[in-house]
């Protein structure tokens, strides 16, 4: 699921307008518009906010922001699945013990 899709899933679900959100984010309503359709990204500090504000599992929206990151970095690239393979590897030596294939 895509960062903006899940925004706009926990925003609806509680029954937020985008106007409220985006106030609260201190941007204006149709740039929020813009980061639910996936048409602009979310900063990593609007993500920790938007976790607050919708009550949300940090961990899972940080998650879900960063994969949104990595497609967007690599959808046009003809390498990416090896590359992205690499970097896992590359994650397991420093330590990150998370990190699977």
């Amino acid at each position: 699921m895509q960062f903006g899709e899940k925004i706009r899933e926990l925003r609806e679900g509680q029954g937020l307008l985008q106007r409220q959100l985006a106030a609260s984010l201190e941007i204006d309503t149709p740039m929020f518009s813009k980061i639910e359709r996936g048409e602009r990204k979310a900063k990593r500090e609007q993500v920790q906010q938007l976790a607050l504000l919708l009550h949300a599992n940090l961990p899972d929206l940080l998650r879900i922001w960063l994969v949104d990151q990595i497609i967007d970095l690599v959808k046009n690239e003809s390498q990416a699945s090896e590359a992205l393979k690499t970097a896992l590897t590359e994650l397991k030596k420093d330590g990150h013990k998370n990190a699977q294939i």
